[in-house]
């Protein structure tokens, strides 16, 4: 397929292109979605196929012997990020979030601290929260543009009531892929404060030249506090498919987890299982590679337009088909240049305060759609801002 091909996506229950006009006011007819985080996209032709095989089949009953679908996930790690699993390490999920739900139910208790970095994925606040669980939000300077650690600030915050910390590795939405100089410090502030570490890595195929994402599993002496968490969705636009990974080393948290797992009913949803065992193979790697430099060059465009209206600077991004736009530099408030945002160039984003502490002056771009949308989003907000020009 061609990334350059327009797929129309409005009227088939897409929530990025049929909820824009009642989430944003951005009208449906002409607007652009550049809000949550699926692309525009059709996955590679070997997970259409795993599909059609099962249409094809026709009868959709309980999935078992699940070795080859474990087989492709330990096959990608190794091959994609030097990480060698075990097949008996995984478990599967109804996504990611879920996964971070079911975390937060097996290794920690209401009433609780869950330690964020933000700003960050806005889901991690609102599924602790509902677990009746409390975010400590340990906001992350920025330092020659970009997000930074800052332990030394955040140990002092610490009271010992904090029982996990929740990690975005590369990050959504600043783009950063973390140094292992950058993992360490978080490997040893969790060491000091007996801290769990979930780590989602659910960004780690889309990572652009000049970065090399490192999982955190591959860190020496963190194995009995990490729960690594991984999925197919965000490389492969298969969100909709609700299938995550859960990734434990250690026997006894694994145990924990499974308990937990087992007292959910949990089972994972066949097509999921399917699709993830198509993608993790040699043909859906050669279609990452194709994307990632297709992605690379929107990402381009996008920083070079943003980057050229006064006031506007877009964060250098890693990673993640998600740029992160500082506003702050146009001297306006939040409401005005969201709805220039909206209103002018009828473009629907994400707001950066649902992101956490230090997200109010930002907006979120997904840049992961048809180069010519792209660049038709970057004129349209070029005239909504051209009276700074």
């Amino acid at each position: 397929m061609s990334f350059d091909e327009i797929i129309d996506r409005r009227g088939t229950h897409c929530v990025k292109w049929d909820m824009m006009e009642k989430l944003y006011g951005v009208p449906a007819d002409d607007g652009i979605a550049m809000w949550v985080a699926d692309m525009d996209f059709q996955p590679p032709r070997c997970v259409l196929d795993a599909v059609q095989g099962m249409v094809d089949h026709g009868i959709f009953g309980y999935h078992g012997d699940d070795r080859s679908y474990r087989e492709a996930i330990c096959w990608w790690m190794k091959e994609r990020h030097g990480w060698q699993v075990d097949p008996s390490w995984i478990f599967t999920t109804a996504g990611l979030v879920n996964a971070v739900a079911i975390n937060l139910e097996a290794f920690t208790a209401p009433g609780d601290d869950i330690v964020l970095f933000t700003p960050v994925y806005h889901a991690f606040a609102r599924v602790i929260r509902a677990a009746g669980r409390n975010v400590v939000e340990c906001e992350m300077p920025v330092q020659d543009g970009i997000y930074r650690m800052d332990f030394d600030a955040w140990d002092a915050r610490m009271t010992g009531s904090e029982k996990m910390l929740i990690l975005c590795s590369p990050h959504n939405p600043g783009g950063r892929v973390w140094t292992r100089a950058e993992l360490e410090g978080i490997a040893d502030f969790a060491r000091r404060h007996d801290l769990m570490i979930v780590s989602d890595e659910i960004h780690h195929d889309i990572v652009y030249p000049g970065a090399h994402h490192i999982p955190m599993s591959t860190l020496p002496g963190i194995a009995d506090r990490l729960i690594m968490l991984t999925a197919p969705s965000k490389t492969f636009n298969i969100a909709g498919a609700h299938t995550g990974q859960v990734i434990i080393e250690d026997p006894n948290l694994r145990d924990r987890f499974a308990r937990r797992m087992a007292g959910l009913g949990k089972s994972p949803n066949s097509f999921g299982l399917f699709m993830t065992e198509a993608a993790y193979s040699p043909e859906g790697a050669a279609w990452v590679d194709d994307l990632v430099a297709y992605l690379d060059g929107n990402r381009q465009l996008v920083d070079s337009s943003i980057n050229a209206i006064p006031g506007l600077r877009s964060m250098p991004m890693q990673s993640t088909y998600l740029a992160w736009v500082d506003f702050s530099g146009t001297g306006m408030a939040r409401e005005e240049f969201t709805a220039r945002v909206e209103k002018g160039a009828r473009i629907a984003t994400n707001h950066g305060p649902t992101f956490g502490k230090g997200g109010d002056s930002f907006l979120r771009f997904n840049f992961g759609t048809p180069r010519s949308r792209v660049a038709e989003a970057m004129e349209r907000l070029a005239s909504a801002f051209s009276d700074l020009q």
